[in-house]
């Protein structure tokens, strides 16, 4: 078991712009059961990094590595279809936008298998935060979602969204934008769902709330689909190069220094 990633000058351009690339030679490693988060801004090339480790799109250059294989040329009698498969089957990706499906909620929870038991659901509900406002409902676990989870609110197809990803026991997670359309309350619960389950599994968070991504193990700065600066929070704030300057903005009002101490409370 274990799961490292590693970008290593990778190249991407979308098939309709190919003349316009997304990622200019992005480089990044992330050991097994640590943590990488991934800030800059919009249009940066992102959320393009998570659509390539899903294999839904192909590098135009470099590597993209996992524990060490090309997912292009694996070799070893192995097709970078099978890799493919390998990568999806091991890892859960919670997004802005969960793809909630209109069925029930314990549906939802178990779509990684069918014959998963309710042991399993409750406990990967619980950690998720979950379980508790699905047992207020009259219909609990029964109770449908709707189409793309229409009948839950923002927070609670998240926290649904997580449990799944739980369920799935994943060695990998990747979390795009997890709590961006949050308000301040569910954001927390969503937050602490989202700690408890990335412990001990390799995790890749883009984060646009920086408060979301400051005990990362390390922090990449993205512009123009490159890497400009990377290192921990407090070693990033110390430089006051891109990082300091996108937690300057939105600490706007507020002295940096004076507020670095209370970080996680920061709302966009």
């Amino acid at each position: 078991r274990g799961f490292q990633l590693t970008f290593d000058g990778v190249c991407f351009a979308y098939p309709k712009n190919i003349d316009r690339p997304v990622l200019k030679g992005m480089s990044w490693e992330v050991e097994s059961g640590r943590s990488l988060a991934l800030c800059g801004g919009s249009g940066s090339g992102k959320s393009t990094t998570i659509s390539l480790i899903m294999r839904f799109y192909e590098p135009t250059g470099g590597r993209i590595l996992v524990n060490g294989v090309n997912v292009m040329d694996p070799g070893g009698g192995c097709t970078p279809e099978d890799l493919t498969k390998f990568i999806r089957s091991r890892v859960s990706l919670v997004s802005q936008e969960p793809p909630l499906f209109s069925a029930s909620i314990r549906e939802n929870i178990a779509y990684a298998s069918s014959s998963m038991d309710d042991s399993t659901v409750l406990r990967s509900a619980g950690v998720a935060n979950a379980r508790a406002f699905v047992e207020q409902m009259p219909d609990g676990f029964a109770t449908m979602c709707g189409p793309r989870g229409a009948r839950l609110s923002g927070g609670q197809k998240q926290r649904v969204a997580i449990a799944r990803a739980v369920a799935k026991d994943p060695e990998c997670l990747l979390l795009d934008e997890a709590t961006s359309a949050l308000d301040a309350e569910s954001e927390q619960l969503v937050q602490e769902s989202l700690e408890r389950i990335m412990v001990g599994r390799t995790t890749v968070t883009i984060a646009h709330r920086l408060s979301t991504i400051r005990s990362a193990d390390t922090i990449c700065c993205v512009e123009s689909g490159q890497v400009v600066e990377s290192g921990t929070h407090d070693d990033l704030i110390a430089i006051e190069g891109a990082y300091y300057k996108l937690v300057s903005r939105q600490l706007s009002g507020s002295s940096v220094a004076r507020s670095m101490n209370n970080l996680s409370t920061l709302a966009e």
